[in-house]
């Protein structure tokens, strides 16, 4: 625990040796923890580098109440878990959507029209986005790109990338309710 609070005093003032000291030490020990309960090493790396990303972003403000090591492994768990239960919903929502008919290949005129008016409605939405927030949303919704690698690529907070998703949203819901109120 000493050695650990002496590294993480290091690591808070900004030492970079101290914190690939620690980076060495428990980044592949923390990828097979991440990997047994994700299943996939290739996302248990994702997490521990984004854990190590936020970890050197926010060193000044992490306080440890236990060991180094127990902080880190938490985090990995608690990530580990939330990445499993985000692919559970992602499942469920594709299982939902490919389990109702497939309104574009349907040949009621009636479906087509209403597809296509929504459609319209939602590029339309889009058309109306500034810039930089019609491409976080685009990076994000189009191309699959995490919150964190999205703020990585346009020089941004990740707070900026999630409040511009949030405004891109409210504006999507608000039009797709009026539209579902008229029609």
């Amino acid at each position: 625990m000493l050695g650990d609070l002496s590294e993480l005093k290091k690591i808070k003032e900004g030492d970079i040796n101290a914190f690939e000291r620690v980076f060495r030490l428990y980044y592949s020990p923390l990828c097979f923890y991440a990997a047994s309960i994700t299943g996939k090493m290739y996302s248990a790396e994702e997490i521990v580098q984004e854990l190590f990303y936020v970890f050197w972003k926010e060193r000044e403000k992490i306080q440890l109440y236990h060991s180094l090591k127990s902080y880190l492994y938490g985090a990995v768990r608690n990530r580990s878990l939330q990445y499993c239960e985000h692919q559970e919903v992602k499942n469920r929502h594709r299982e939902a959507v490919l389990s109702k008919p497939n309104r574009t290949n349907s040949s009621d005129p009636q479906d087509l029209l209403e597809y296509k008016e929504l459609e319209d409605l939602i590029n339309r939405t889009l058309k109306k986005l500034p810039q930089r927030r019609l491409r976080i949303f685009k990076m994000h919704r189009f191309e699959g790109k995490k919150y964190s690698e999205i703020a990585t690529e346009l020089s941004l907070s990740v707070k900026t990338v999630e409040a511009e998703m949030t405004k891109a949203l409210q504006l999507l819901r608000k039009e797709i309710e009026n539209y579902t109120r008229i029609a």
